[in-house]
């Protein structure tokens, strides 16, 4: 038996279109690798799209690809993710699945106040598959919580359960302010737990669950990402064994540098020195300025320079992180180093009952804010009419907010 693993796909993610492209020829690559090994299925762990209503040509490139597996006879597993999933239940995972390019196994069905979750058999190995799907802000830890776990431990046979969520005891420290659950909210007995959400690429035991399986995203979402895996990837899982699969466009070069103690023109020199000693032919060009300048302003640093020399070396797209570059000359700005997520996070906690909202205790009235923020993030799709989107927005909060 022979399948492979991905997740966090975030096809549409980047918002310069050179490097949206990459996202998309990620995938592109991915599908290619798992039809020349010959696998026998595809397992995609949530966040296969950035948003829950892709771009149309995003999705047009999806569904070319997902055809071309469905062609080779390799079925693809789905479950939605945080960012796939939009908080009125509405995910673009639904309408590929019902053109039968993909099958989602998050089924089931509430029986005593438990969650029956059921097995997608795959019938060419006999697989047993089912999961949770993966929603912001934690909010399916409920789900998860109510799940009937003794039914799925019972079940005999090669068992699959696929998940999008952080797990406590697998969290690296850089994330350890980032929202998760212990691993005792899956089921146990499981051979393979295909996991998603944490752009971590990384493999575990722990008692009680055989194999579990971060492939981290199939191709770096942010700056950070770039800088610490250069690359994405997936996994291949073959006869028990995990292999990992990298998928390379182009190579990264870093360029650090610590401005403390020098001047904007000294670090404008270092780049300048730094850049006519290599060539950077179709690479991704990061550039991370840290400390504090002695003088002068980062304005005094000329980047349009620097970028334009870097360009016309070969590079195939330069970014700057300027985050954490003050100057002496300017009032020290602290910048928190969480995600927005966990910002925003905090923020809702910190005036959770400030306002009183009947008889809703705070649990609740945390998930309802948190749905509203997702549908006030919702896009407005290719060629809709701004009358027709504000409807539709205006609609979403009317259902969440249980308003006929």
């Amino acid at each position: 038996m022979k399948f492979a693993h991905m997740a966090d796909c975030h096809i549409g993610s980047w918002t310069d279109p050179k490097m949206r492209s990459l996202n998309m020829e990620a995938f592109i690559r991915a599908v290619g690798k798992c039809i020349a090994e010959k696998v026998d299925f595809v397992l995609i762990s949530g966040d296969l799209f950035n948003t829950s209503l892709p771009a149309i040509d995003s999705l047009k490139a999806t569904v070319q690809k997902l055809r071309e597996l469905r062609n080779n006879n390799i079925p693809v597993y789905i479950i939605a993710g945080s960012h796939d999933f939009s908080p009125t239940g509405k995910t673009m995972i639904d309408v590929l699945c019902e053109a039968g390019l993909c099958i989602n196994v998050v089924k089931g069905e509430v029986s005593e106040n438990k969650l029956k979750l059921k097995f997608t058999v795959d019938n060419k190995t006999g697989v047993k598959i089912t999961g949770m799907l993966g929603k912001r802000g934690m909010l399916e830890r409920s789900y998860y919580e109510s799940i009937d776990k003794a039914g799925l431990e019972k079940e005999q046979g090669y068992k699959i359960f696929m998940f999008h969520t952080a797990l406590t005891e697998l969290k690296p420290k850089e994330l350890e302010k980032m929202d998760s659950s212990p691993v005792s909210l899956l089921p146990k007995e499981f051979d393979y737990y295909a996991g998603g959400h944490v752009h971590i690429i990384k493999e575990a035991v722990l008692e009680g669950y055989k194999k579990i399986v971060y492939p981290g995203p199939l191709f770096p979402n942010n700056f950070r990402e770039l800088e610490d895996l250069g690359t994405g990837g997936f996994y291949i899982i073959e006869d028990g064994n995990a292999r990992y699969v990298p998928i390379q466009i182009y190579n990264t070069y870093n360029i650090s540098i610590d401005c403390s103690h020098k001047s904007a023109e000294a670090v404008r020199q270092e780049l300048t020195a730094e850049i006519r000693k290599h060539k950077f032919i179709k690479m991704i060009v990061l550039i991370r300025l840290k400390g504090s300048l002695s003088s002068g302003k980062q304005s005094d640093i000329d980047f349009r320079e620097i970028f334009n020399m870097l360009y016309d070396k070969g590079a195939y797209f330069v970014m700057k992180n300027t985050s954490a570059l003050s100057s002496a000359e300017l009032e020290e700005v602290k910048l928190s180093s969480r995600s927005a997520d966990d910002i925003e996070s905090a923020l809702i906690k910190e005036h959770l009952g400030k306002i009183k909202m009947g008889d809703m205790d705070v649990e609740k009235e945390e998930k309802l804010t948190k749905m509203l923020i997702r549908t006030l993030e919702t896009e407005k799709q290719e060629g809709e009419r701004v009358h027709d989107f504000e409807v539709r927005i205006r609609e979403d909060m009317d259902r969440i907010m249980g308003i006929d």
